[in-house]
């Protein structure tokens, strides 16, 4: 079944806008009777069958919201260090169909792309990406697509338990690492194609961070933040 996200549904009705509205009309070809899935933003869903469609929207009768049971109970959120061109929506879209419930774009010593004026096109771009990968993979929430940080003025403050990939870590793997029980708000941090600086990691590990193994073979930065989260979810049970 076809999902869209709503915004402030009301008793019973809800209205599909927007691009939604565009992919529901001219790309599906939806009408009046049919029945699609809809998913409030919030982590709740239901179903609903269209009542009308008019210029620039569809009018939604609504059966009961129910808690969308794609969504982790824990919320992933990964501090991805900027990649080389191309590789930040894949990160996005895999990490978004797997459970992340946010992203930030993240400036570290050895990224080899920088941040130009443009950048905050590119931020539009990546959520959209994010929106298109939760339809596809039926989440219950869009994950939030962050400004750009620099990795030192991270701020870790809100997250029961920091990790981070490190390739220099030999000892240490995340399901160890995890045997500590990480709490419900946690936080990846995923180096550049360079990987971090010893000094980089040293500092996250001041404010509580720890470095952990993803195992003896050398990912890539595309691969590592896909794995993290994979691993995690599937050690939560998630």
């Amino acid at each position: 079944m076809n999902r869209f996200f709503v915004e402030n549904p009301g008793f019973g009705a809800a209205v599909v806008e927007g691009e939604d509205f565009k992919h529901l009309a001219s790309v599906l070809r939806l009408k009046k009777g049919d029945c699609v899935m809809l998913s409030d933003g919030r982590g709740n869903e239901c179903e609903g069958e269209i009542d009308r469609v008019e210029p620039g929207k569809a009018q939604v009768k609504t059966g009961p919201w129910r808690p969308c049971a794609a969504e982790p109970a824990h919320r992933i959120t990964l501090f991805q260090c900027l990649p080389k061109a191309g590789k930040m929506e894949i990160i996005l879209q895999k990490c978004t169909e797997l459970g992340v419930s946010a992203l930030v774009p993240t400036l570290s010593a050895r990224c080899v792309v920088q941040p130009g004026k443009d950048f905050d096109k590119k931020l539009l771009r990546y959520r959209k990406v994010a929106r298109e990968a939760a339809m596809q993979s039926h989440r219950g929430i869009v994950p939030q697509v962050l400004p750009l940080v620099e990795l030192k003025k991270a701020d870790l403050s809100d997250f029961d338990t920091v990790y981070v990939a490190y390739e220099g870590e030999k000892g240490l793997t995340l399901k160890a690492a995890m045997g500590d029980k990480p709490g419900r708000r946690v936080a990846l941090f995923v180096g550049p194609e360079g990987g971090f600086e010893a000094e980089e990691v040293a500092s996250l590990e001041a404010k509580g961070a720890r470095a952990v193994s993803l195992g003896p073979r050398i990912l890539r930065t595309e691969t590592a933040g896909m794995a993290m989260v994979a691993q995690m979810l599937f050690e939560l049970g998630e």
